[in-house]
């Protein structure tokens, strides 16, 4: 009989002190890489300690070749050369370092009632009740009208103050409260508060004249320079344990950096590798994949096709089609765990488990297996075989009922290149929460996973 049980309780303590241990690092990167910019930053900075050079600047590629391409800072693109030509077909592992969060709006800045406000528009699936009532920090860039680059990070540090969107009384909430869920909140409600202080001297807009002398004042920018800027408002506390045990993870972002950072840290011991190995962190999964730096970009092509050209000394689009014939992709994208607490979600017989391992999702979308790709059961059996002589702890599960509702991840348009891809992530709890909760021990294993994968033959 097939049956899964704890991972915790099949581990020995020095596994339990590795699994541990790799945590704390992956804390600090949840910590340092809050927006798809700063997630990609701080990947490129770890990917150049461990000696990748820029794939642009070289000639030519040889076997054991570490190299990067960075896409506009929002996307990061990795490769260890293999043995094998690379038309005979890459290893991809590929995660999305976009979160749900709350951006700012071109025209952001307004004053009303004596307070200054920001005005903003959410970005990915929120319940946007959640938002409210919790400290905020902001980051992002602004592109002055000279050219010049502004980076903004306010909230994050020692002393820094924060920024809230606030939230009824109880006590004058009756209406709200007779409200659906949806619509506690709405999305023009989710303003931004930014200060009091009025302008000294200033009749009209007293607090809005203050707040935008402030930023020019600290940052040198003016009211137009909003129109190109890309501000961000993300939870501003820090990633820490969870439980007396402290054997989970609270944090913003687990969905998706928890496979961003593994799929990271499994490139990063991999050596040698028989097949080209890529680690790909892209963005706007959240939002459908879209844009220039999005999955459906052709910057995913163009970089697959620089390695073709560098190593065999020529290129053609037969070779990059073979190419993707050829290769395997695990989209690393987070599960959704069963919650006790909503166990009607669920088909327990075909759900993921907290601690119980990386899961295996052969297929998302909604409903009637809408928008998604289905991995057939040869790749699956081919995974199933990887882990498994890669001592992974790894599950099975679907994104919940048939009718419950339903999700789509990156791995219908990796499908749609012809190759064999399958879902493969962390389970969570809490999932686009501004605080959402995962198992060390699922993280270590996804890190085993990517390895894993990686190393095939």
């Amino acid at each position: 009989m097939f049956q899964k049980d704890s991972g915790w309780k099949a581990i020995d303590g020095a596994e339990k002190e590795k699994i541990f241990a790799f945590s704390e690092g992956y804390k600090t990167y949840l910590n340092q890489g809050k927006t798809e910019r700063l997630a990609c930053k701080v990947a490129l900075e770890m990917a150049k300690a461990q000696g990748f050079v820029n794939l642009e600047e070289k000639d030519s590629l040889k076997a054991g070749d570490k190299v990067y391409m960075v896409n506009r800072d929002k996307n990061l693109f990795l490769a260890i050369i293999g043995q094998e030509a690379v038309e005979q077909g890459i290893s991809f592992v590929i995660s999305h370092i976009d979160c749900p969060r709350i951006d700012l709006k071109q025209n952001p800045v307004y004053g009303d009632s004596g307070l200054a406000l920001f005005k903003t528009h959410y970005y990915g699936g929120i319940k946007k009740y959640q938002w409210t009532a919790i400290p905020l920090a902001l980051h992002g860039v602004v592109m002055k009208a000279n050219g010049e680059k502004v980076e903004i990070s306010l909230g994050d540090e020692p002393g820094d103050p924060v920024l809230c969107i606030t939230d009824l009384l109880p006590h004058l909430a009756t209406d709200q409260m007779q409200k659906k869920a949806t619509e506690i909140i709405t999305g023009e409600g989710l303003n931004i508060l930014a200060g009091s202080l009025p302008e000294e001297g200033s009749e009209k807009d007293a607090e809005k004249e203050a707040l935008l002398k402030l930023l020019s004042e600290k940052y040198d920018i003016c009211e137009e320079d909003f129109l190109s800027a890309e501000l961000e408002a993300v939870p501003a506390f820090k990633a820490t344990d969870v439980g007396f045990d402290r054997s989970l993870v609270g944090a913003y972002g687990h969905d998706d950096r928890v496979c961003a950072y593994t799929s990271l840290m499994a490139m990063f011991e991999t050596e040698n590798p028989v097949k080209t190995a890529v680690c790909l962190l892209t963005d706007k999964e959240e939002i459908g994949s879209m844009g220039s730096t999005g999955m459906r970009s052709a910057f995913f092509e163009y970089a697959v096709a620089l390695l073709i050209e560098k190593t065999a000394g020529t290129y053609n689009e037969l070779m990059l089609k073979r190419t993707f014939r050829n290769s395997k992709c695990l989209s690393s994208d987070v599960s959704a765990g069963v919650d006790p607490t909503y166990p009607e979600v669920h088909d327990k017989m075909n759900a993921p488990f907290i601690g119980r391992g990386v899961v295996l999702t052969k297929y998302t979308g909604s409903r009637g297996k809408s928008g998604t790709s289905d991995a057939n059961a040869e790749f699956m059996g081919f995974v199933r075989r990887c882990f498994d002589e890669g001592e992974v702890f790894w599950q099975s599960g679907e994104l919940g009922k048939v009718d419950a509702g339903g999700g789509g991840t990156i791995a219908q348009y990796v499908a749609n290149l012809d190759m064999e891809v399958v879902d493969c992530g962390v389970p969570l709890l809490s999932m686009h929460a501004p605080f959402e909760i995962a198992s060390k021990l699922d993280i270590y294993m996804a890190y085993k996973a990517y390895k894993a994968f990686y190393l095939q033959k």
